[in-house]
C-alpha cells in the first residue's frame, strides 16, 4: 500500500576542476566519491557516489492512480494572514548542517524527515541524518551532531581517502522522530537503520529501530545523556524475531506515541529485497516507557502480519501523544490510541480508522498483555496527492547541469512530490484526536485533510468513534504539503506544513486549529527565498523533489506550541542541495 520513505544520498566531488562547483554555486567544496555512469562524464564527476539507499517505491514519488473529477475534494481555499502576532522562529538544519556535520563524515542526502520536541526548557531537532539542541531562544546548544555516531560509536556515515574517495561506511539510518514526555520529563528519539557492509556499502540483512532515550529532562547530543536500545525489525527468524513471509524485511518510516505505561512505535514491513512488490502491512512494537527511562528495555511486539484492515492490510498506523499526564486513558488497563487512512489503491476513499491499544499497564509486568483493536468510519474524501509546481527562481545546480551536460534535454525546474495520502502525526487532547493527511484538491493541487475524532472504549467494551469535526486547508495557485499538528492543553493548536507555488517558493506555513472553529488562515511563517535546487530530484527523480516526508509539531509546557517544517532559505548551502528547515514558537 504505502511506499518506503528512506532519503537518496550522494557525496559530491573533489576531482572537478578546482573550484568548479564552488565556484558556480558560491558555496564550499565538499567530499567525493565514485558515480554510476549517467553517459556524460563532466555529470559524472558531479554526481560523486550514491549509496545503495534508493529504495524508494512509486507510492513516495507521486505515484497511485487517476482519480475521478467528481470524487475529489473541492474545498474552498483558506485566507492567507496578512501578520504573524504571537509567532518568532528561527533557522533549523539544514542540507549545509547535515553535509558538515562528524567532521564532514556525512553523505549528502534528500529528504529532510522532520522530528521535533520540546520540553525542560529545551528544543530537540532533527531531521536525515543529523540531531541539534536549542534553547527556547533559537541558540544551538549541541551538534549539529551526526546519526550515525549518535547511535553507532565509532562509526561514520561515510569516511574518505586524501582524495575524497569512500573508503569505508556507516550503517544506512533514516526517518527521525521525537518525543517529550510530559510525565517522566523525557526525550525519546528513534530511528530506522540498515546494517552496510562498511566496505561496499551494500545493504546486508539485518534492521533495527534504533531508540534512544534522555537520562535527564535536558540532555546534549552528547552519547552520555541517553540510553540507547535497538528494536531488531529483519523479522525473519533470526535474533529472536518472528518469521514473517518475504523476510529479512525493514521496518520502514517508524511513527511514535505514548500514554501512562507505554512508548509505542509501528513501522510499515518491506521486504530487504527491494524488487519484490510484497507488503506485511503495519508493525506494531509496545515499549515499558518507565523501564526505558530508567535503563531497562522491556518491549511486546503486536503481531498480526499483516494487520487486518477493511479490504487490505493496516499500514502506517499512527500512535497518539498528549500535551499533558492528564489527557491519557487509565480505564481498561490503559489505552492508547492510534488513527490510519485507508486508501488501499492510491485513489480516494472517505474513511478512516481508529485504533486502540488497550492493557497496556501491563508492559511493566513480566507478561505484557496489550491488546489492539479498531473502527472504521466514514470520513470526508481524500484523494491520493499529485506533485506541486514551485515559483521559478535562481537555480544555479540546474544551470550547472545544463551547462555541461549540453545534450538532450535541458533539466527543468524541479516539482515537488507530493508523496502519498497517509496519516501524519496525531495528537490526543480533551478527549479527541487530531490528525491529518496529504490530499489532492481540484485535480492540480496538494491540499489538508484534517479530523478531529472522538473515540469511546467502555471498560470491558468495544472500541466506537466519531468525527467531531473535520475539514480542508487549501492555498488559491498554491500546495499544502505534509502537515502535523500540536495541541495544548488549553485545546488550541497549531497545523504546520510547506507551502509551494507558481508564486510561492517552497516555505514554512502554518494555521491554528481547534474543536470550535475549525482553522484559521494560513500565515506564511518562514518564507523561502529560491527554488529548490536539488541534485536528486534532477538526476535521480527525473525532475521532481523529494520533499521531507512529514514534519512536526509539539506543544511546551507554557501552551505555546512549536512546528518545524522543510522551505528553502536561500544563503550558504551544500553543492548538491538547497533545502532548510524552519523552526517556529506560536503563543496562542
Amino acid at each position: 500500500m504505502k511506499g518506503t520513505s528512506g532519503p537518496l544520498r550522494v557525496a559530491l566531488t573533489r576531482l572537478l576542476p578546482v573550484g568548479v562547483v564552488a565556484a558556480a554555486l558560491a558555496v564550499p567544496a565538499v567530499a567525493t566519491a565514485q558515480a554510476p555512469s549517467t553517459g556524460s562524464p563532466a555529470i559524472d564527476r558531479l554526481l560523486g557516489h550514491f549509496r545503495p539507499a534508493d529504495f524508494d517505491r512509486k507510492e513516495d514519488e507521486g505515484g497511485g492512480q487517476p482519480v475521478p473529477n467528481n470524487l475529489l475534494p473541492g474545498p474552498a481555499d483558506s485566507a492567507l494572514a496578512a501578520s504573524n502576532p504571537g509567532f518568532a522562529g528561527f533557522n533549523g538544519l539544514s542540507a549545509l548542517d547535515q553535509i558538515s556535520a562528524d567532521d564532514g563524515n556525512q553523505a549528502s542526502l534528500e529528504p529532510p524527515d522532520q522530528a521535533l520536541c520540546v520540553g525542560g526548557g529545551e528544543v530537540i531537532e532533527a531531521v536525515n541524518d543529523v540531531i541539534a539542541t536549542y534553547d527556547r531562544a533559537g541558540a544551538t546548544t549541541s551538534g549539529p551532531t551526526g546519526f550515525v555516531p549518535f547511535f553507532f560509536p565509532g562509526q561514520h556515515e561515510e569516511t574518505f581517502d586524501a582524495d575524497g574517495n569512500p573508503v569505508s561506511f556507516g550503517p544506512f539510518v533514516s526517518d527521525p522522530k521525537c518525543y517529550f514526555d510530559p510525565d517522566l520529563q523525557r526525550f525519546f528519539v528513534t530511528m530506522l537503520e540498515i546494517d552496510d557492509d562498511p566496505v561496499t556499502g551494500a545493504f546486508e540483512d539485518h534492521t533495527t529501530v534504533q531508540v534512544a532515550v534522555s537520562k535527564t529532562s535536558a540532555p546534549t547530543t552528547d552519547r552520555a545523556d541517553w540510553f540507547f536500545y535497538a528494536i531488531d525489525t529483519t523479522n525473519d527468524g533470526t535474533n529472536g524475531t518472528p518469521t514473517h513471509p518475504n523476510c529479512p524485511c525493514l521496518g520502514d518510516q517508524p511513527l511514535i506515541g505514548a500514554d501512562r505505561f507505554g512508548f509505542y512505535v509501528t513501522t510499515n514491513e518491506f521486504p530487504l529485497d527491494f524488487d519484490n512488490p510484497a507488503f506485511n502491512g503495519a508493525q506494531v512494537y509496545a515499549i515499558d516507557k518507565a523501564a526505558a527511562a530508567a535503563g531497562t528495555f522491556k518491549m511486546q511486539t503486536i503481531d498480526g502480519t499483516p494487520i487486518p484492515l477493511e479490504e487490505g492490510p493496516a499500514a502506517s498506523l499512527q500512535p497518539a501523544t498528549s500535551p499533558t499526564a492528564a489527557d491519557w486513558v487509565a480505564t481498561n488497563g490503559g489505552t492508547e490510541y492510534l488513527l490510519s487512512s485507508l486508501d488501499f489503491d492510491g485513489t480516494v476513499d472517505n474513511r478512516i480508522a481508529t485504533w486502540a491499544l488497550t492493557n497496556t499497564s501491563s508492559l511493566a509486568t513480566a507478561t505484557p498483555a496489550v491488546k489492539l483493536s479498531h473502527v472504521t468510519i466514514e470520513s470526508e474524501p481524500y484523494a491520493f496527492p499529485p506533485d506541486a509546481v514551485q515559483k521559478k527562481g535562481p537555480t544555479p545546480l540546474r544551470d550547472l547541469l545544463n551547462e555541461q551536460t549540453k545534450q538532450g534535454r535541458p533539466f527543468k525546474l524541479l516539482q515537488i512530490a507530493g508523496n502519498d495520502d497517509r496519516m501524519n502525526q496525531v495528537v490526543f487532547a480533551g478527549g479527541h484526536l487530531y490528525g491529518a493527511l496529504n490530499t489532492q484538491v481540484d485535480g492540480r493541487r496538494v491540499g489538508l485533510a484534517w479530523f478531529v475524532v472522538t473515540p469511546s472504549l467502555p471498560e470491558g467494551g468495544t472500541i466506537s468513534a466519531a468525527i467531531a469535526r473535520q475539514g480542508y486547508v487549501a492555498v488559491k495557485h498554491a500546495s499544502a504539503l505534509y502537515p502535523s499538528i500540536a495541541v495544548n492543553a488549553a485545546g488550541h493548536g497549531v497545523m504546520t506544513f510547506s507551502l509551494t507555488g507558481k508564486d510561492v517558493f517552497p516555505s514554512a506555513a502554518y494555521t491554528t486549529i481547534d474543536l470550535a472553529a475549525g482553522t484559521g488562515p494560513v500565515h506564511v511563517g518562514g518564507a523561502g527565498t529560491e527554488p529548490i535546487d536539488g541534485l536528486f530530484g534532477y538526476v535521480a527523480l527525473g525532475g521532481v523533489s523529494r520533499w521531507g516526508d512529514y514534519s512536526a509539531a509539539a506543544p511546551d509546557a507554557d501552551g505555546s506550541l512549536w512546528i518545524a517544517t522543510e522551505y528553502v532559505p536561500g544563503g550558504p548551502r551544500d553543492p548538491a542541495e538547497n533545502w532548510g528547515t524552519f523552526v517556529g514558537r506560536l503563543v496562542p
